[in-house]
């Protein structure tokens, strides 16, 4: 869940699904019936747009092309950031992994990118590999780039407003959204108010 803004940002939705999404794609030999995730992948897409959210497709410009996505998040050994720029046009949003690696932002945002991710900030059980950085890394980020940033890794609506503060532009947020106790349409509510109140 990112907090949208500008031009190129659709208006995000409070409208988050009741659940994530689940459907029979396996075939009865038990594999991956890749043409029917294709065809779901495609339809939630759509349907995601026409709500006015942007979909970014994570790790892989050519499924983002595929999908007519708005965009790809790029991970840390995903292709560059202009090799994917080539591939979706100047249209598209394409964001970059930087961990904990000022260096590799500034690399990332001369190259083109849309926003740089930062983190994990917190302890996270949705990723592996994760490493720690440090709040110091989006102050020192706003104080001296343009390209906004992001704040990744175990972000809760409790613990996400030393992030703002800090100043993260937005927030990447998984189980903080689908775990989040009063439901998730209540979550992004309560990260878009976070971001009134502290921006």
């Amino acid at each position: 869940m990112c907090r949208p803004s500008g031009n190129r940002w659709k208006t995000s939705s409070t409208r988050a699904m009741s659940h994530p999404c689940s459907c029979a794609s396996k075939g009865a030999d038990g594999m991956i019936d890749m043409q029917a995730t294709q065809e779901l992948s495609a339809a939630v897409t759509a349907m995601a747009q026409e709500a006015g959210v942007a979909v970014l497709i994570n790790d892989s410009a050519e499924l983002a092309r595929e999908l007519a996505a708005d965009g790809v998040h790029l991970g840390w050994s995903d292709m560059p950031v202009k090799t994917a720029r080539a591939l979706l046009g100047p249209d598209a949003i394409i964001g970059a992994t930087a961990k904990n690696s000022y260096h590799r932002a500034m690399q990332a945002g001369e190259d083109g990118a849309d926003y740089v991710a930062f983190g994990a900030f917190y302890p996270t059980t949705t990723k592996e590999g994760t490493v720690p950085a440090e709040f110091e890394l989006l102050e020192v980020w706003q104080a001296a780039m343009l390209v906004p940033c992001l704040a990744i890794g175990g972000i809760t609506v409790s613990n996400a407003a030393p992030l703002v503060t800090a100043g993260a532009d937005f927030l990447a947020v998984s189980s903080g959204v689908w775990a989040y106790e009063e439901g998730p349409a209540a979550a992004v509510r309560a990260f878009n108010a976070l971001f009134d109140d502290l921006s």
